[in-house]
Parts: C-alpha cells; structure tokens; sequence
C-alpha cells in the first residue's frame, strides 16, 4: 500500500503507456483511490505512476486509435440499473444514455482532490466541443457518500461544473452492486479519517478513481480514465471516442 491509499498491483498487466510525458495511474493501480490529504495524495500519485513507468518501460505497444485512456484488458458492459436523480426521478441508467458516449463515476462531493479534479477536466472539454457533439455526451456522476450527499448538495455541486451532469443517489449497498458489476472495488467510508482535512466535513470515502467511457457503438467501456487524466486528454480522446467503432 503506497502512502494515501495507492494499491499497486504489480508488473504483471499488458496495459502501455504514452510517451515521453508520464504516464497516468492504470485503472487497476487506481481502483481503490484513497484521499488522505492532498499532499499525500500528490506524493502517492507521483509514486505510484513512477513504479507504474518502471513496469511499463519494456512495453512499446502503442494505444488503441491513438487514445490517451488506459485500454482495460476486457471491455466492462454497461449496467442496467435505476437511482434516483436529483430531481428525485428514477433514472434508467442504460437506456437514458443508450447512443451516447458515456462518461460514469462513482465518487463524492466531500472529496478534496479526485472527484473535482475529473469533473472540472471533463467540463472544461466539453466546452471545446461542437454543439451536435456535446449532445452526443452524457456525463453520470453516482455518489459514494449517500449519508452526505443529498439530493441538493449534489446537484449544487455537479452545477459548479455544468449544469448538464447528471447526478444519482441510491443505498450504498446497491451502489457497491452496480460497481461491481462493472468490476469497480466498493466504495466505504474510511474509520479514523475523521477530521483529516479541515473541509472534509467529517470521514472520508475510498472510491474508484477511474471514469469509465461506454462507447455509443456497443455500450461497452473499452477505456477507462484514471485520477491523473488531464484536461488535454479529455479534449484529445472525446471527438475520437463519439466516432470510434470497436
């Protein structure tokens, strides 16, 4: 366990990496994002994408269709399930973004550094869009913090960053259900973390820090996007991912 909750999984994945900028945290290294504080954090994630750079350094197989993602080594199928949205209406997650490029996490809006830093780099892509293709996009936010994150806190959050994220809210154990369907860790809230960050308003939560990009062709994630993901590859990969065909 690397400091701040990293959990490195080895040298044995197949997963290649960009270069010559460093490459992010792979799916797998960031499945179980812990955020401890936001120096650890940073200490964690510059750790942990330097042993990730030693594994990969043999490894010059380029990404698929020049994407900046992290290929996933078996596409993650899109989930049939329904929350509530912050308008208290169910929202049937599969066919509300059947067709659509789709971009779900499960994160929380206590969360210090992870959870704002995905949200404000996918928006700020998507600004850099068309119009025909910003409505070809769905960004699904699912809390992992239930307890805390109420229905206007969440939808005051999300509109920080645009007004067109959608945000669900379900039992926590329902949520851990859909996660690991789509082979996600479960998310809890952390003992002992209480305190930790003055604005943490009270525990943390560990979560999977990675987004996950359901394809419009066949609804299958076949690339994931994990905490260290920059603005620049959202704005690179999106055009790409709306017209890719697997």
């Amino acid at each position: 366990m690397l400091p701040g909750g990293f959990t490195s999984a080895g040298c044995g994945s197949a997963v290649s990496f960009p270069a010559p900028r460093l490459a992010p945290v792979p799916w797998f290294v960031s499945a179980l994002i812990v955020s401890a504080s936001t120096r650890l954090s940073a200490l964690a994630l510059a750790a942990a994408s330097l042993g990730i750079m030693a594994c990969a350094s043999g490894d010059s197989a380029p990404r698929p269709h020049n994407l900046r993602g992290t290929a996933l080594p078996e596409a993650i199928g899109k989930a049939s399930f329904t929350l509530a949205d912050t308008d208290g209406n169910p929202f049937d997650f599969r066919v509300r973004t059947d067709g659509k490029l789709t971009l779900l996490f499960f994160g929380y809006t206590y969360c210090p550094d992870v959870c704002p830093v995905h949200m404000a780099n996918i928006a700020n892509a998507l600004r850099m869009l068309t119009h025909e293709q910003r409505s070809q996009v769905s960004v699904v936010f699912v809390t992992t913090d239930p307890e805390r994150d109420t229905p206007q806190r969440l939808r005051s959050w999300l509109d920080a960053f645009d007004r067109t994220f959608v945000g669900l809210v379900g039992p926590l154990e329902d949520v851990n259900a859909i996660q690991k369907e789509m082979k996600l860790g479960d998310a809890y809230a952390m003992e002992g973390t209480e305190g930790t960050l003055p604005d943490s308003a009270g525990y943390l939560v560990a979560h999977a820090g990675q987004v996950l990009a359901f394809s419009p062709s066949d609804n299958l994630a076949h690339i994931a996007y994990p905490f260290g993901a920059r603005q620049a590859d959202w704005t690179h990969d999106i055009p790409i991912l709306l017209e890719l065909r697997w």
